[in-house]
């Protein structure tokens, strides 16, 4: 199913569709993670995975409780957009022989991530709300808050040092 496809005739087709889109997509990020884990070299870099990696089941485990809460079984479906960025991530760290440029290319390719979560739990907030499922938008907003937080954090670390060393 495309995401504007005739299966989503109402807000609440499209709150489900893109709920189950953050469901595969935090999945397969859970997946993911370790690779990156592994790859970076920076102390504060692979903490801050491991960190995430932890939210992201937290992450995983409330988008379960969203669906339970809005009367629909967990369940995924595909998500070209985040498998591109996955992709894309892979392919380049794989082309980085300098670890601390890997470093660099790690937080460029984990930015994207959070950039595109957090626009799909923007839109997903949002729609709870106009839903008038205010619980599920304060379940949803958790994760929200963590991408950004996350986000944040790996800008931190990107000016304060792996950006300078990678230069």
């Amino acid at each position: 199913m495309g995401l504007f496809t005739k299966d989503i005739q109402t807000m609440n087709d499209l709150f489900v569709h893109q709920l189950k889109d953050i469901y595969y997509a935090e999945n397969r990020i859970l997946k993911g993670l370790p690779k990156m884990i592994e790859k970076a070299t920076d102390p504060g870099l692979k903490q801050g995975f491991e960190t995430h990696l932890r939210e992201t089941e937290g992450q995983i485990e409330r988008l379960k409780q969203v669906f339970s809460m809005h009367g629909v079984s967990p369940e995924a479906v595909t998500c070209p957009a985040i498998d591109g960025i996955l992709k894309e991530a892979d392919e380049v760290a794989g082309e980085v022989a300098d670890k601390q440029v890997l470093d660099a290319a790690l937080i460029a390719a984990a930015q994207a991530v959070e950039h595109y979560e957090i626009t799909r739990y923007g839109s997903l907030v949002a729609w709870a709300k106009q839903l008038g499922r205010n619980d599920c938008a304060a379940v949803l907003q958790k994760n929200l808050d963590e991408e950004k937080a996350t986000d944040l954090k790996l800008t931190a670390l990107a000016e304060s040092k792996v950006n300078r060393a990678a230069a």
